[in-house]
């Protein structure tokens, strides 16, 4: 419920009370009469179920002002904020249970439900059992948001007020000197009755100087991926499900200063000329922002959590992603240096693999790695880690990952190690691997090991060079000898489904043949995907050149006996 105070043609003021959402415009049916200027259906007032109100600007001639900024979506909306549209002038009188500041000491808005939310067994951020949002927990948390925005207005303008270079404090110093100025904010008025004050004050400073309510998902060990699509809709990722949290920031502007919080340490920008943009936090978790105009519904916020703990091979066993065998197949073929491709879809886990696999390269050898946005972390002496550069505001100074894997060759690397390949970077990662780099490592986005094979053939025709499709397929034939195939399931399980070997081409076709499979059987009552890591009976066809290095591989794991499997390497 709002109320919204309009000036009459004849000077009069007059009050009109809304109390669903509704279409604004110079239409007869308007709730609220506005002149011609405005246009039919100039804009929306929608009204939440807690009693705050939000306006979007729908098709106004001359545009929708709040306090004198053109919006095209603005809200909650607060007393005495000021819309004009067409030329006439709005007063916000009253919202929800929200009252105008009195002359003595002002009082912060309560939840729309407090009762409901004094009971609340929930905290905010906290998901109810079976999924479903609480709805006191919900109201208690927009009540806290609502008198966050306040106190974080208040904030920045007492800091402009006491002339505070915030550029020049560190982050400590900056937390120091914004929490105690937020003590005394809220000294200074009546909170109410439910509301925690230390909870509040963290949550101001948290938006203020820090990631706003992220910092308390960044913070949750459970989760694994946050999903911001939206000041109000947050989501989650808890043990490979997707929830929505209870929790949301105060406002888009304060979501926004977080934004930049984001991208300002590690020289990104985004703004409306570019608004898309990819980072990384300082605990190297991904990051990928989307902002107006090109996100409807406001800024979109992807972060892709860093594991706090150094994870290995044996971590994949017990998550049940591989078996011992594989492992140990996966092992020989890093230390013998063979190339590496690990294939799978969006958010299978494919960093997290080539990560692992990567940490098994022997240490006293020279890595190169090369990404987008730096994730991988290895933990090698002799290590050089390069990432790309967008291009300036002038469209200058772009660093492409192709011109990195070029210049990764003139740095005398043992292994190159590229975080994905998406495009024409693949011909000079596979040039890498048939001109002496062999071990290298990378990524790329397919279903299947055959469908990376032609993933690779296209991405080598997207470098412009040219060339006819059985050479390429030649380069891929020589230069890739396994392909791993990550994949995720429904339930949110990841796992290894199928470890492939190229063996060469015949009749213009690669040939490949599977060494290990992961077969499915079904479910667990749990709803997670059942079923087995198998061999599939074929021996790797550099089984030979391993015996000859004097290296003793238990054929057994390959699911076929040893006078089989001598017989296969001896014809291979």
């Amino acid at each position: 419920m709002i109320t919204i105070e309009s000036r009459q043609p004849d000077g009069q003021f007059a009050d009109y009370l809304i109390s669903k959402t509704a279409v604004i415009g110079a239409e007869a049916a308007s709730p609220i009469p506005l002149p011609a200027a405005a246009g039919k259906g100039a804009l929306r007032l929608t009204v939440d179920a807690e009693g705050g109100a939000s306006v979007i600007d729908l098709a106004s001639l001359a545009g929708v002002f709040v306090n004198g900024e053109r919006i095209v979506r603005y809200g909650p909306l607060r007393v005495d904020d000021a819309i004009m549209v067409g030329g006439q002038h709005l007063r916000v009188k009253a919202v929800g249970l929200a009252r105008a500041a009195e002359p003595v000491k002002p009082s912060l808005c309560d939840p729309a439900t407090p009762a409901a939310a004094a009971q609340a067994p929930l905290q905010p951020g906290e998901e109810p059992r079976g999924g479903a949002r609480s709805d006191a927990a919900r109201a208690l948390h927009l009540a806290l948001s609502r008198n966050a925005e306040v106190l974080h207005a208040e904030l920045i303008q007492t800091l402009d007020l006491r002339r505070q270079d915030v550029t020049r404090m560190g982050d400590t110093e900056l937390r120091g000197v914004a929490d105690k100025l937020i003590r005394e904010l809220m000294a200074k008025v009546t909170l109410p009755a439910v509301t925690d004050p230390d909870e509040l004050a963290r949550f101001v400073l948290d938006e203020a100087v820090g990631l706003g309510v992220l910092e308390s998902l960044l913070a949750d060990d459970s989760v694994t991926e946050i999903m911001v699509n939206g000041a109000q809709d947050i989501f989650v990722e808890r043990d490979g499900q997707t929830r929505r949290s209870d929790i949301a920031f105060s406002s888009e502007k304060a979501l926004m200063g977080v934004i930049e919080r984001i991208v300002s340490p590690i020289g990104r920008r985004v703004d409306e000329s570019s608004p898309l943009c990819d980072g990384r936090l300082k605990d190297g978790s991904r990051v990928n922002i989307a902002i107006r105009p090109i996100a409807l519904k406001g800024p979109a916020v992807s972060i892709r959590k860093f594991a706090k703990r150094r994870l290995g091979v044996a971590d994949l066993v017990k998550f049940d992603s591989v078996d011992v065998a594989m492992v140990a197949f996966l092992r020989i073929c890093v230390e013998q240096k063979k190339n590496i491709v690990i294939s799978g879809g969006t958010g299978s886990g494919k960093t997290t693999l080539l990560n692992i696999i990567s940490n098994l390269i022997p240490p006293y050898e020279r890595i190169v790695t090369i990404e987008d946005a730096a994730e991988l972390k290895l933990y090698h002496d002799n290590l050089v880690t390069l990432e790309a550069r967008p291009a300036n505001v002038e469209g200058r100074g772009q660093i492409t990952i192709r011109e990195l894997v070029k210049n990764a060759l003139r740095m005398r690397p043992d292994r190159i190690v590229v975080g994905e390949c998406r495009g024409g970077e693949a011909l000079d990662m596979l040039q890498a691997m048939n001109t002496g780099h062999d071990g290298s490592l990378t990524t790329a986005h397919a279903n299947s090991p055959r469908d990376m094979l032609s993933r690779l053939e296209v991405m080598v025709m997207m470098g412009g060079m040219e060339l006819p499709v059985m050479a390429i397929r030649e380069q891929v034939a020589s230069a890739v000898q396994i392909i791993v195939q990550q994949t995720r399931f429904a339930c949110g399980t990841r796992k290894v489904t199928s470890i492939t070997e190229i063996t060469g081409m015949e009749r213009g076709v690669i040939q490949m043949q599977e060494i290990y499979r992961f077969q499915r059987l079904g479910f667990y009552d749990n709803g997670k995907v059942r079923g087995q890591f198998v061999p599939c009976g074929n021996v790797p066809t550099f089984y030979e050149e391993l015996r000859g290095f004097g290296i003793d591989i238990d054929l057994t794991t390959f699911g076929v006996d040893g006078a089989v499997a001598a017989g296969q390497a001896g014809h291979g």
